[in-house]
């Protein structure tokens, strides 16, 4: 497949009864986008803020966070499954509106959403800040259970998403890359002297609202199957999770997946790139046993040299990430695995809740147990009566005048395990 991504500058959003892009800036009626949003009957109410790097804005609680893209000229449609047809997605051209994203903002468990701030020590730990972020701040009707609320914020953030994205259609990209995977055996025939490196692409699927999606699919449901590059950047994967804000995957992360980046980056030169293996996150013995077994089957067919595995999530899903390595090295293909750590606030507690002699070679996003304190802002985008309670927060993490002690894992992609976050080794 060969995708051609026009990129599209966005360097200002001005919200009004405008609804075009005109020289960088970004124009919308506000009063259309909650007119689209609240045409879903299970939300009672739907605020547009909008948030630019360096405003002392903080916004919580975060669900997630979806970069505006549309296909030109096709009959396909982004996020496919989902808000359009079921088509395969990967090829022709995509617009994408750089430099701002669609953040959904609510509460929809009460302890597993995230916290973004657009300046100070907070806004250093998380890509988000460096976007101007359109929020939409989402208010369920009254008695609606959680799961049908987070489908309802999930497809909010993708409609509009969507919506916005279209705006791009005519406009005249800034830059324009183009990203090519050809089918198998063309792919090995044209690098014959390459290593052929894959990437194996953990969802997380724990279900209870961790879920994500592929093609419209709940991804438990499936089993590891390969799909080209490309399609991931055209929106086969979205995120339905609501995990931890630090390790989680938000659509954005999936749209933009750095591993993939950085491969494509390669392909040709260093490496041949083949494809991607997507696999699942399950919580019983026997799923986690079959889907690591097709793994490595999958990696042993494509006659891999190497593979990077990247999971999502912490706890349950380390045994899948030992699993699929310990697996793949059997055959005979060398892993690299990449994930985080919650090794306590000192750092001296254990890192995974799995480990293998086999798996040697390791990227860590950081440790989520590290604190951080978070300044008073200015403005709050959401609300705060759930900070004592978020997963790295404790009582007292508010304080009285409006400073915030956490854990790093409170601060949405601020340990993520694709790589897209700013964390790095210290020297002492």
């Amino acid at each position: 497949m060969k995708l051609e991504i026009g990129n599209i500058e966005i360097k200002e959003v001005v919200l009004g009864e405008e609804e075009k892009i005109d020289n960088g800036t970004l124009y919308l009626d506000p009063k259309k986008i909650k007119e689209l949003v609240l045409a879903d009957d299970r939300l009672a109410d739907c605020q547009i803020e909008i948030a630019k790097p360096g405003d002392s804005v903080r916004i919580t609680p975060v669900k997630d966070v979806i970069e505006p893209r549309c296909k030109v000229e096709s009959t396909a449609g982004i996020f496919p499954g989902v808000i359009n047809k079921v088509d395969v997605v990967g090829n022709g051209r995509t617009h994408v509106l750089k430099g701002c994203g669609i953040m959904t903002v609510g509460k929809i468990v009460g302890f597993q959403e995230g916290i973004v701030d657009m300046q100070g020590p907070g806004s250093e730990l998380t890509p988000f800040s460096q976007l101007i972020e359109i929020c939409l701040v989402l208010k369920p009707q009254k008695g609606l259970d959680p799961h049908l609320y987070e489908e309802a914020a999930r497809f909010a953030g993708l409609k509009t998403a969507d919506y916005i994205g279209k705006l791009g259609e005519k406009v005249k990209p800034d830059t324009i890359e183009t990203f090519e995977t050809l089918p198998l055996l063309q792919q090995i025939q044209q690098y014959p002297d390459l290593p052929k490196v894959g990437y194996v692409y953990m969802l997380q699927t724990q279900g209870l609202l961790h879920d994500t999606y592929v093609y419209g699919t709940d991804a438990k449901h499936i089993v590891p199957t390969i799909l080209y590059p490309t399609e991931v950047m055209d929106g086969a994967i979205i995120s339905g999770n609501c995990v931890s804000a630090c390790d989680k995957n938000t659509t954005y992360h999936h749209l933009n997946n750095p591993v993939i980046s950085d491969l494509y980056k390669k392909h040709g030169k260093e490496i041949n790139f083949l494809g991607v293996v997507i696999t699942n996150e399950t919580v019983y013995l026997k799923d986690k046993h079959r889907s690591s077994d097709f793994v490595a089957k999958l990696c042993e067919y494509l006659g891999l040299d190497g593979v990077i595995i990247s999971q999502e999530g912490f706890g349950n899903p380390d045994t899948d990430l030992i699993m699929n390595c310990k697996k793949v090295e059997e055959k005979g293909i060398k892993t690299v695995i990449v994930t985080d750590e919650y090794a306590g606030r000192d750092g001296a507690s254990q890192s995974l809740a799995d480990a293998d002699k086999l798996a040697t070679a390791v990227v860590t996003g950081g440790n989520a147990n590290e604190t951080i304190q978070l300044p008073k802002m200015d403005r709050l985008i959401g609300q705060f009566d759930y900070i004592d309670v978020i997963a790295g927060g404790f009582d007292g993490s508010l304080k009285d005048d409006g400073t915030i002690e956490v854990e790093i894992q409170a601060i949405t992609g601020a340990t993520n395990e694709l790589g897209f976050n700013k964390m790095s080794a210290k020297g002492i």
